[in-house]
């Protein structure tokens, strides 16, 4: 009877976990769509994003398939063989987002492969020369020796940072080429279908990277650097509605994530060297010529993020309502809120004339006067008397914010300077010279309008020039 108990339980069991089983299959196909379609989802916003994105993926498949056709055009795989294959593979390595990107992958490996190319012949013949026996001893020792210094010098901050894939590159083609001479007769046409290989898939590379909807670094950079000027100058806008409390509810109705702008210039720094150097590998584009000023960027992102570090105190204190002594609260105030409009607007007009590629000599009236603003602030401080100040809590809370809010005025001053010294650098126009191109330009459009008007239908046809008496 217990038996027979257990066995039909065991049964039910059974039942439920096929039931169970069941059930999940059936709801697979439902669980797919919806994981299907929050992907599409993600893909859509991806591109929306940035629509480069998009094109920089079809440029790929689009190199690819003009280097691809090595080995289905049957005379070009004549020539090359299986070494065809480097040239797919360069593509794949070498093909970035950014022209500088491109171009600094694509040089690096084709200087090291040539370079190490050449020294891999000499290597294998000066081994050749020492006998059978001598010669994988003194092969393999050229490769220590080289993988080993090259590797150290990989080290050296400057190889890094430009050449690392160059030194990368050169390690593994002087090895190839070294040790595949002891098995291989013709060295010199490996090592020459090598190199012409990767010649084919690097120019492929820069030509549609270059030609076809290019992404520049260095416009990236600049635009980058524009913004998180706007994005401090944000913060002190609200600095005086945020903390001093000037709206009626002492809420802030303003949109808090541009208030917090700020926090994105924090982790800024590797993407501004990243973007630095690639736009030192690129060609003269646009506005921007070909030894233009790239490391003054990096100084002017590196004086932002210290006001941004400034701003990032300055906002714990945000959670509180400002506290001072009453004799000094209303005046406080007064001078705390100039200085951050001031500072605001400073930055506003920095960032307007970085985009424009102007001398930010509009900048300056708003620095004047958060710097006079900053002085009657601390003279009020040093003659204000605080002997008859009962809650020092207040005091020291004031102190503290005002303390930073210069701060973060002299970080501002630090900003302008490097502005104003990559407008030296990079010989921007004042607002005058700028404003006469785009006149000269208007004048000479309007020449053609009118010009345009004069042999119009309308007015007839122009009056024809006598022609010439014929020659006898």
């Amino acid at each position: 009877m217990e038996s027979l108990e257990m066995g039909v339980a065991t049964s039910q069991e059974r039942a439920g976990v096929l039931t169970r089983a069941w059930r999940r299959l059936m709801g697979l196909p439902k669980s797919l769509m919806v994981k299907v379609a929050e992907l599409a989802k993600k893909a859509m916003k991806l591109g929306q994003d940035d629509p480069r994105r998009v094109t920089h993926s079809v440029k790929v498949g689009c190199a690819l398939s003009l280097v691809s056709l090595i080995y289905y055009y049957q005379p070009l795989y004549n020539s090359f063989g299986v070494s065809a294959m480097w040239a797919v593979m360069t593509v794949v390595v070498v093909f970035e987002f950014y022209v500088g990107a491109t171009l600094s992958k694509g040089l690096n490996r084709g200087l090291a492969t040539l370079l190490a190319g050449a020294l891999g012949v000499g290597a294998h013949h000066l081994a050749s020369l020492s006998g059978k026996t001598g010669e994988p001893i003194m092969l393999g020792f050229f490769v220590f020796l080289q993988a080993t210094g090259s590797t150290f010098m990989r080290f050296f901050p400057r190889i890094k940072a430009k050449y690392d894939y160059g030194m990368l590159i050169f390690i593994l083609t002087f090895a190839l080429v070294s040790v595949s001479g002891f098995r291989e007769d013709e060295i010199l046409e490996f090592a020459h279908k090598r190199l012409s290989t990767v010649v084919i898939g690097g120019s492929t590379c820069l030509i549609v990277s270059i030609i076809v909807c290019p992404v520049w670094a260095g416009e990236d950079l600049h635009r980058l650097i524009a913004l998180n000027m706007e994005k401090l100058a944000n913060f002190l806008e609200g600095f005086r509605v945020e903390y001093l409390r000037e709206s009626e509810d002492g809420d802030s109705n303003g949109d808090k994530s541009l208030f917090r702008g700020y926090k994105s210039v924090l982790g800024s720094k590797s993407t501004e060297e990243s973007l630095a150097n690639f736009a030192s590998w690129e060609p003269r584009h646009g506005r921007f010529g070909f030894r233009h000023p790239w490391r003054q960027y990096l100084k002017i992102g590196a004086s932002i993020r210290q006001c941004a570090y400034r701003i990032e105190a300055l906002d714990g204190y945000l959670s509180t309502k400002f506290h001072a002594p009453p004799q000094v609260q209303t005046r406080l105030k007064e001078l705390c809120a100039e200085m951050s409009m001031e500072a605001a607007s400073a930055l506003k007009q920095l960032s307007s004339s970085h985009k424009t590629m102007t001398v930010p000599s509009s900048a300056t009236p708003h620095l004047e006067k958060s710097r006079i603003a900053m002085r009657a602030l601390k003279s009020l401080l040093k003659t204000t008397s605080w002997k008859d100040v009962t809650d020092l809590l207040a005091v020291v809370h004031a102190a503290t914010v005002t303390s930073l809010l210069i701060d973060v005025i002299d970080c501002t001053d630090k900003v302008a300077e490097s502005v104003n010294e990559l407008a030296s650098l990079s010989r921007f126009k004042t607002a005058a010279e700028r404003a006469k191109k785009h006149a000269k330009c208007d004048e000479v459009v309007l020449t053609v309008n009118e010009l345009e008007a004069t042999i119009s239908p309308e007015n007839g046809t122009p009056p024809m020039r006598p022609d010439p008496a014929p020659v006898v």
